[in-house]
């Protein structure tokens, strides 16, 4: 019998850099330092060589990535923030929370990402009914993708607003060759375990190159602490990374590069011998996907019986994402681009995910391309 697949597989990967993870972990154990250690100092450095930015906070989830610099700008309410409603709810969540109100755009059918069209749509009808302030966009690198950064630019200086990327999924994609950090204003990142990279637990980071709102968010981090923790200069929050965690992504960051090639090797298998029977995500000419998803379209309302199929051949799939923000009880009441996001709608009722990580071997892969195949046939 064939050893079943996992969807997604940390064990070869904690296999690697277990020795080196441990010997942190008996320094830390040994030094008693385990809130904001030296580790911590030592990631952030390394992460700002990796990721191109002057300036990095390491934080304790994505959440926290993402509200960090929403607060120090100091958007609130009569403020608009604009995300795509095709993504997790964390990118809208932190909007909310702040008092603001989250305008959704719609997404590409072919990336998945957020449309600039739609986007230019959306800053426009805010600005014609006059009751909000355009402050923010918030682009999520979807699945691994980076979104259309050079696009997103120009429509943020063109209408004077704020570039934050919810990078979560896709920290490491480049855009011929160029970071993320190299158009977005803040790049925010969660290394969560199932991310590209994570950690094991939770953890987030910012990378800005503006030493001033990273000053800003370093007191917001720890509860608005001015020149000492007891000196609170502003309403803060606790969002420190714990030094165990900090730890666990300095060691996987030495590999980084080397699984974002491999995810790169996997989704390029799956792209070509799938394409013809599913839609797999596009991936744009000069673009490098982290691929912390792959995922393809089935179209015909065949879905559910796809999955079926899969799982009765020892295939794993999961649907991301089967319902978006503006269509969910908590965020309904927020606006729409348009009135009405058709993609998102079409991608809620197609899309689906195939097992990836960086250790997925030929066989395995071809094992799954072959499960796929066989059931779009099933369901034809």
């Amino acid at each position: 019998m064939s050893q079943p697949i996992a969807f997604i597989d940390l064990g070869p990967q904690r296999d690697r850099v277990r020795d080196r993870i441990e010997a942190r972990f008996k320094r830390i154990f040994d030094t008693g330092a385990f809130i904001m250690g030296p580790d911590v100092a030592e990631l952030e450095e390394a992460l700002s060589r990796f990721g191109g930015m002057s300036e990095t906070l390491s934080c304790g989830s994505g959440t926290d990535a993402l509200i960090l610099p929403l607060a120090a700008w100091g958007i609130g309410p009569g403020d608009a923030v604009f995300v795509p409603s095709f993504t997790f709810a964390a990118t809208a969540e932190v909007v909310a929370m702040l008092g603001a109100t989250a305008i959704f755009v719609d997404c590409l059918p072919h990336t998945f990402n957020m449309d600039p069209d739609n986007l230019r749509l959306a800053i426009d009808e805010v600005r014609q009914a006059g009751k909000l302030k355009p402050r923010c966009i918030v682009t999520v690198d979807l699945f691994g993708q980076a979104a259309d950064y050079p696009s997103f630019r120009v429509i943020a200086d063109e209408y004077g607003l704020k570039l934050l990327s919810d990078a979560a999924q896709g920290y490491g994609a480049t855009i011929e060759g160029r970071m993320i950090g190299a158009f977005a204003d803040v790049v925010a990142t969660s290394f969560y375990p199932a991310k590209p990279l994570g950690c094991y637990g939770d953890g987030g980071m910012v990378q800005t190159n503006d030493a001033e709102l990273a000053a800003i968010m370093r007191s917001l981090r720890v509860h608005g602490s001015g020149t000492d923790r007891y000196d609170n200069v502003r309403i803060g929050m606790n969002a420190r990374m714990d030094t165990l965690q900090a730890a666990v992504v300095l060691e996987k960051l030495t590999i980084f590069p080397e699984e974002i090639e491999r995810r790169m090797r996997i989704a390029h298998r799956y792209t070509t011998a799938l394409s013809d029977v599913v839609t797999p995500q596009a991936l744009p000419n000069g673009m490098v996907s982290t691929w912390a998803q792959y995922t393809v379209r089935v179209a015909g309302g065949k879905r559910d019986a796809f999955m079926a199929a899969m799982r009765e051949r020892g295939v794993p799939t999961v649907i991301y994402y089967g319902k978006h923000l503006h269509q969910q009880t908590a965020y309904r009441h927020f606006p729409a681009a348009g009135g009405r996001l058709p993609v998102s709608d079409m991608l809620c009722e197609e899309v689906v995910s195939l097992p990836m990580h960086a250790y997925l071997d030929e066989a395995v892969q071809d094992r799954i391309v072959a499960a796929v195949r066989e059931s779009v046939a099933a369901t034809a």
